[in-house]
């Protein structure tokens, strides 16, 4: 059984990111801190209330990193495809597009928490898979 870690927890380290629009539009992304252990093309694991999802991080125009969709699972993630649960927890969250949330290292590399500034969130703490399944399970799912 996983651990329940809590975001105040001092094992977490938690940043505070802009939820900014791409371009024009109304769809949110997160702009993740420049010290962050994750590169361009990375599926991570992220936590919105409570419910685990998927995200693929990518570069922006100016190369920094942002996660703008969130997905079911990691395979849907990496196609960029599915129902945003990102935009989904934008709409139905006190965090504005322009506005900041704070985003917890729960695994590093492998699994973050995304929540409002001044809410308490409990995660269940997991460890990243070895290297080797983790190549098997991404060539399963294509």
């Amino acid at each position: 059984m996983a651990d329940r870690l809590p975001s105040d927890h001092e094992a977490v380290e938690t940043h505070r990111v802009t939820v900014a629009s791409v371009g024009r539009t109304d769809r949110p992304r997160v702009e993740l801190p420049d010290d962050l252990d994750v590169n361009e093309g990375d599926v991570v694991r992220l936590v919105l209330d409570g419910e685990e999802y998927h995200a693929r991080v990518d570069a922006a125009l100016d190369g920094s990193l942002v996660v703008s969709h969130v997905a079911d699972n990691a395979r849907l993630a990496r196609e960029g495809d599915g129902e945003n649960r990102l935009a989904e927890w934008v709409d139905g969250s006190e965090v504005a597009l322009g506005g900041s949330a704070h985003l917890d290292v729960v695994t590093t590399g492998y699994k973050y928490g995304l929540r409002e500034p001044g809410t308490r969130v409990v995660y269940s703490a997991t460890d990243a898979p070895d290297s080797s399944l983790a190549d098997i399970a991404s060539d399963l799912d294509g």
